[in-house]
Order: C-alpha cells, then sequence, then structure tokens
C-alpha cells in the first residue's frame, strides 16, 4: 500500500470527525466563522511547524490567518508552541496540513461576502499537491512498517490538534 492510501485509510474516522466538528460552523456568520478562525489559530502554528520540519518550502498560511482575525478585529498568539525536528510523525502531519489547504479552497466560496478569506483561498500552485504527495511517498519508502505508524500518529496527532481546538470555547 502506497503512505498516502495508508495515510488515507488510516485516517479517515479522524478526519470526517474534525470535518464534523468543524461543519457545525456557519461560515455565512460572522460569529461563527470567527470562532472557525479562532479554532484554527489554536491549531495552525503548531501544525505547520511539523510540516515545515520535513518541507522547508511549506507555503506558510498563518500570517493569512493572521490577517484575517485582524480584520474581524481580534489579536490571537499564533507562537509555535511546541518545536519539531524532521521525522516520519512530520511527513504525516504535512500530509494533514496541505490536504486542509485542499479543503479550504472549497469552503472558502462558502464564507460570506464581505468576510476576509485570505488564509482559506490560498490554494496549491500548480502541481505543488502532487509533488508534496511524491514526497511523502518518497520519503516513506523503504522503511519499515513502525516509521511508517509513525508517519500516521503524526497525521493523527494534527487531526486530533485540530479536533481539540474546534471544542475550545469562543474567546472574545
Amino acid at each position: 500500500m502506497s503512505a498516502i492510501a495508508l495515510l488515507r485509510a488510516r485516517t479517515t474516522s479522524s478526519h470526517e470527525a474534525v470535518d464534523a466538528a468543524f461543519g457545525m460552523n456557519d461560515l455565512t456568520n460572522r460569529a461563527d466563522y470567527l470562532r472557525f478562525l479562532q479554532a484554527h489559530a489554536r491549531a495552525l502554528p503548531d501544525a505547520e511547524a511539523m510540516a515545515a520540519a520535513v518541507w522547508p518550502t511549506l507555503r506558510r498560511r498563518t500570517p493569512l490567518l493572521a490577517a484575517d482575525l485582524h480584520a474581524l478585529g481580534e489579536t490571537v498568539d499564533l507562537s509555535v508552541k511546541t518545536d519539531s525536528e524532521a521525522g516520519p510523525r512530520q511527513w504525516g502531519a504535512l500530509y494533514v496540513v496541505e490536504g486542509s489547504r485542499l479543503g479550504g479552497g472549497f469552503l472558502s466560496k462558502r464564507v460570506a461576502s464581505g468576510l476576509p478569506v485570505s488564509y482559506l483561498s490560498a490554494v496549491h500552485l500548480s502541481g505543488e499537491w502532487r509533488s508534496i504527495r511524491l514526497a511523502i511517498e518518497q520519503a516513506a519508502d523503504g522503511h519499515d512498517p513502525d516509521w511508517q505508524e509513525q508517519m500516521v500518529a503524526g497525521a493523527l496527532d494534527v487531526f486530533s490538534l485540530y479536533r481539540s481546538a474546534a471544542d475550545e470555547p469562543l474567546t472574545t
């Protein structure tokens, strides 16, 4: 089984749980959208730090998220709370972080007119997602099942980070 197929198969239920938690927000409603962005602000900086450990050219969306929150009159701490070194867990994190970029493009179309969408509309450049998937495959190639389990665990860690962030109350 390819690394991408393994990640997809082993993270489907976590992915669905995150989608369901964030799906409770009506992105046409300013308060719900703000709640959505604040939750992402609690997860994205650390998730991106993990991903950037193996993909140094990661186009970070944290500054775009900060700009959208600022446009809504919010100031949040978007500092990274954990250090991350390159390893299999970080490859799993990259899969989730960049997969969420795909979803963001779809969600940006559901945001009410007049609300800031620079974070959600920061979609992949042409060929970028394909290159990332190929890099994940190459990183996993030849590694033992323990390495692959750690890669999956890293992806699950990021999904859990987002799930926990979605459960925290709105901070205003």
